[in-house]
Protein backbone atom coordinates (compact mmCIF):
# COMPACT_ATOMS: atom_id res chain seq x y z
CA UNK A 1 0.00 0.00 0.00
CA UNK A 2 2.79 2.44 0.91
CA UNK A 3 4.57 1.85 -2.38
CA UNK A 4 1.37 2.70 -4.25
CA UNK A 5 0.97 5.89 -2.20
CA UNK A 6 4.53 7.00 -2.98
CA UNK A 7 3.90 6.49 -6.70
CA UNK A 8 0.68 8.50 -6.31
CA UNK A 9 2.51 11.32 -4.52
CA UNK A 10 5.19 11.28 -7.21
CA UNK A 11 2.60 11.74 -9.95
CA UNK A 12 0.97 14.57 -8.01
CA UNK A 13 4.27 16.37 -7.46
CA UNK A 14 5.18 16.08 -11.14
CA UNK A 15 1.81 17.68 -11.94
CA UNK A 16 2.47 20.43 -9.37
CA UNK A 17 5.93 21.01 -10.83
CA UNK A 18 4.45 21.47 -14.29
CA UNK A 19 1.81 23.82 -12.86
CA UNK A 20 4.54 25.79 -11.10
CA UNK A 21 6.54 26.17 -14.31
CA UNK A 22 3.37 27.29 -16.10
CA UNK A 23 2.74 29.96 -13.45
CA UNK A 24 6.36 31.13 -13.60
CA UNK A 25 6.18 31.44 -17.38
CA UNK A 26 2.92 33.38 -17.14
CA UNK A 27 3.67 35.70 -14.22
CA UNK A 28 7.47 35.90 -14.25
CA UNK A 29 10.47 33.94 -13.04
CA UNK A 30 11.87 36.66 -10.78
CA UNK A 31 9.24 36.19 -8.06
CA UNK A 32 10.61 34.71 -4.84
CA UNK A 33 7.52 32.50 -4.69
CA UNK A 34 9.08 30.37 -7.43
CA UNK A 35 11.20 28.73 -4.74
CA UNK A 36 8.26 26.34 -4.54
CA UNK A 37 9.73 24.67 -7.63
CA UNK A 38 12.86 23.80 -5.64
CA UNK A 39 10.81 22.35 -2.80
CA UNK A 40 8.62 20.36 -5.18
CA UNK A 41 11.69 19.08 -7.04
CA UNK A 42 13.12 17.85 -3.73
CA UNK A 43 9.86 16.04 -2.98
CA UNK A 44 9.88 14.47 -6.44
CA UNK A 45 13.31 13.03 -5.69
CA UNK A 46 12.20 11.93 -2.23
CA UNK A 47 9.08 10.10 -3.37
CA UNK A 48 10.82 8.60 -6.42
CA UNK A 49 13.41 6.92 -4.23
CA UNK A 50 10.80 5.73 -1.75
CA UNK A 51 8.60 4.34 -4.51
CA UNK A 52 11.42 2.59 -6.38
CA UNK A 53 13.52 1.46 -3.41
CA UNK A 54 12.15 -2.07 -3.25
CA UNK A 55 12.75 -2.51 -6.98
CA UNK A 56 16.31 -1.17 -6.87
CA UNK A 57 17.18 -3.35 -3.87
CA UNK A 58 19.68 -2.96 -1.07
CA UNK A 59 23.21 -2.03 -1.96
CA UNK A 60 25.67 0.79 -2.52
CA UNK A 61 23.73 2.34 -5.41
CA UNK A 62 20.48 2.92 -3.52
CA UNK A 63 22.39 4.00 -0.43
CA UNK A 64 24.42 6.55 -2.42
CA UNK A 65 21.49 8.16 -4.22
CA UNK A 66 19.42 8.18 -1.02
CA UNK A 67 21.64 10.96 0.35
CA UNK A 68 19.92 13.23 -2.20
CA UNK A 69 16.73 12.98 -0.12
CA UNK A 70 18.40 14.48 2.92
CA UNK A 71 20.46 17.08 1.08
CA UNK A 72 17.37 18.21 -0.82
CA UNK A 73 15.46 18.57 2.43
CA UNK A 74 18.26 20.62 4.00
CA UNK A 75 18.86 22.89 1.00
CA UNK A 76 15.37 23.40 -0.40
CA UNK A 77 12.87 23.29 2.49
CA UNK A 78 14.19 26.45 4.24
CA UNK A 79 13.44 28.48 1.10
CA UNK A 80 9.77 28.32 2.10
CA UNK A 81 10.63 31.30 4.30
CA UNK A 82 11.14 33.30 1.09
CA UNK A 83 7.74 32.16 -0.15
CA UNK A 84 6.19 33.37 3.10
CA UNK A 85 7.85 36.78 2.83
CA UNK A 86 6.91 37.14 -0.85
CA UNK A 87 3.28 36.22 -0.15
CA UNK A 88 3.08 38.93 2.51
CA UNK A 89 4.67 41.42 0.14
CA UNK A 90 2.12 40.58 -2.56
CA UNK A 91 -0.66 41.05 -0.02
CA UNK A 92 0.58 44.62 0.61
CA UNK A 93 1.49 43.95 4.24
CA UNK A 94 3.28 47.19 5.10
CA UNK A 95 6.32 45.86 6.97
CA UNK A 96 6.91 43.15 4.35
CA UNK A 97 7.57 45.87 1.77
CA UNK A 98 10.67 47.06 3.61
CA UNK A 99 14.12 45.92 2.57
CA UNK A 100 14.81 44.88 6.16
CA UNK A 101 12.07 42.21 5.93
CA UNK A 102 13.68 40.90 2.76
CA UNK A 103 17.16 40.79 4.33
CA UNK A 104 15.85 39.07 7.45
CA UNK A 105 14.12 36.44 5.30
CA UNK A 106 17.29 35.64 3.37
CA UNK A 107 19.38 35.52 6.54
CA UNK A 108 16.87 33.16 8.17
CA UNK A 109 16.94 30.88 5.11
CA UNK A 110 20.74 30.73 5.16
CA UNK A 111 20.75 30.14 8.93
CA UNK A 112 18.23 27.29 8.67
CA UNK A 113 20.15 25.66 5.82
CA UNK A 114 23.41 25.83 7.78
CA UNK A 115 21.73 24.52 10.91
CA UNK A 116 20.22 21.55 9.09
CA UNK A 117 23.44 20.78 7.24
CA UNK A 118 25.69 20.83 10.30
CA UNK A 119 23.30 19.12 12.72
CA UNK A 120 21.62 16.53 10.50
CA UNK A 121 23.10 16.17 7.01
CA UNK A 122 26.89 16.44 6.97
CA UNK A 123 28.37 13.21 8.28
CA UNK A 124 25.03 11.42 7.97
CA UNK A 125 25.26 7.60 8.00
CA UNK A 126 22.50 5.60 6.37
CA UNK A 127 21.25 2.07 6.83
CA UNK A 128 18.69 -0.03 4.97
CA UNK A 129 15.20 -0.03 6.44
CA UNK A 130 12.29 -2.21 5.34
CA UNK A 131 8.93 -0.93 6.54
CA UNK A 132 5.42 -1.55 5.24
CA UNK A 133 6.82 -3.03 2.04
CA UNK A 134 9.06 -0.03 1.31
CA UNK A 135 12.85 -0.18 1.20
CA UNK A 136 14.61 3.05 2.07
CA UNK A 137 17.90 4.19 3.53
CA UNK A 138 17.43 6.18 6.72
CA UNK A 139 19.70 7.63 9.37
CA UNK A 140 21.47 4.98 11.41
CA UNK A 141 21.37 7.27 14.46
CA UNK A 142 18.24 7.84 16.56
CA UNK A 143 16.48 11.19 16.34
CA UNK A 144 18.16 13.61 18.73
CA UNK A 145 15.17 15.87 19.26
CA UNK A 146 12.33 17.76 17.57
CA UNK A 147 12.95 18.93 13.98
CA UNK A 148 13.90 22.52 14.80
CA UNK A 149 14.14 23.64 11.17
CA UNK A 150 10.70 22.25 10.30
CA UNK A 151 9.14 23.76 13.44
CA UNK A 152 10.48 27.23 12.62
CA UNK A 153 9.31 27.04 9.01
CA UNK A 154 5.88 25.81 10.11
CA UNK A 155 5.58 28.76 12.50
CA UNK A 156 6.57 31.21 9.76
CA UNK A 157 4.03 29.70 7.36
CA UNK A 158 1.23 29.68 9.94
CA UNK A 159 1.80 33.34 10.82
CA UNK A 160 2.01 34.44 7.19
CA UNK A 161 -1.00 32.26 6.28
CA UNK A 162 -3.01 33.91 9.05
CA UNK A 163 -2.06 37.39 7.84
CA UNK A 164 -2.95 36.49 4.25
CA UNK A 165 -6.33 35.24 5.45
CA UNK A 166 -6.98 38.49 7.32
CA UNK A 167 -5.74 40.70 4.51
CA UNK A 168 -6.96 38.92 1.36
CA UNK A 169 -9.67 36.62 2.76
CA UNK A 170 -7.77 33.62 1.36
CA UNK A 171 -8.05 30.77 3.86
CA UNK A 172 -6.34 27.95 1.94
CA UNK A 173 -2.76 28.99 2.75
CA UNK A 174 -3.44 28.90 6.48
CA UNK A 175 -5.60 25.80 6.28
CA UNK A 176 -3.01 23.81 4.33
CA UNK A 177 -0.27 24.77 6.79
CA UNK A 178 -2.36 23.92 9.85
CA UNK A 179 -3.36 20.53 8.39
CA UNK A 180 0.27 19.71 7.64
CA UNK A 181 1.44 20.78 11.10
CA UNK A 182 -1.24 18.89 13.02
CA UNK A 183 -1.01 15.85 10.76
CA UNK A 184 2.74 15.61 11.23
CA UNK A 185 2.56 16.11 15.00
CA UNK A 186 -0.32 13.80 15.88
CA UNK A 187 0.33 10.09 15.17
CA UNK A 188 -2.58 8.17 13.70
CA UNK A 189 -3.29 4.47 14.35
CA UNK A 190 -2.49 3.56 10.75
CA UNK A 191 -0.03 0.87 9.69
CA UNK A 192 1.70 3.13 7.21
CA UNK A 193 4.45 5.71 7.01
CA UNK A 194 3.39 7.00 3.62
CA UNK A 195 0.28 8.77 4.91
CA UNK A 196 2.56 11.35 6.56
CA UNK A 197 3.75 12.46 3.11
CA UNK A 198 0.16 13.18 2.22
CA UNK A 199 0.17 16.14 4.60
CA UNK A 200 3.19 17.57 2.78
CA UNK A 201 1.28 17.22 -0.49
CA UNK A 202 -1.68 19.12 0.97
CA UNK A 203 0.69 21.89 2.06
CA UNK A 204 2.34 22.23 -1.35
CA UNK A 205 -1.03 22.28 -3.12
CA UNK A 206 -2.22 25.07 -0.81
CA UNK A 207 0.99 27.07 -1.31
CA UNK A 208 0.96 26.76 -5.09
CA UNK A 209 -2.73 27.65 -5.14
CA UNK A 210 -1.87 30.72 -3.04
CA UNK A 211 0.80 31.73 -5.55
CA UNK A 212 -1.71 31.36 -8.38
CA UNK A 213 -4.31 33.40 -6.49
CA UNK A 214 -1.93 36.22 -5.60
CA UNK A 215 -0.29 36.41 -9.01
CA UNK A 216 -3.68 36.46 -10.72
CA UNK A 217 -4.96 39.15 -8.36
CA UNK A 218 -1.82 41.21 -8.89
CA UNK A 219 -2.17 41.03 -12.65
CA UNK A 220 -5.88 41.88 -12.46
CA UNK A 221 -5.20 44.96 -10.35
CA UNK A 222 -2.52 46.15 -12.78
CA UNK A 223 -4.97 45.72 -15.67
CA UNK A 224 -7.62 47.74 -13.86
CA UNK A 225 -5.20 50.62 -13.32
Amino acid sequence: MDTFLYFFYLAEYVALFIWGITLANKYGWLSASNVLLLVIFGLIVDNTLLALGRYIGTGHFLESISYARFWGHALFTPTLVLFAWDSLKKADIAWAQRKLAKYISYVLVIALICFELFTETIGLKLEADWKYGVLSYTSSEPTSGPPIMVLIISLVLIISGFLIWRKQKWIWYLLGTVIMTIGSAVPLPIKSDAYMNGFELILLISLLATKHFQDHEGQRQKTEF
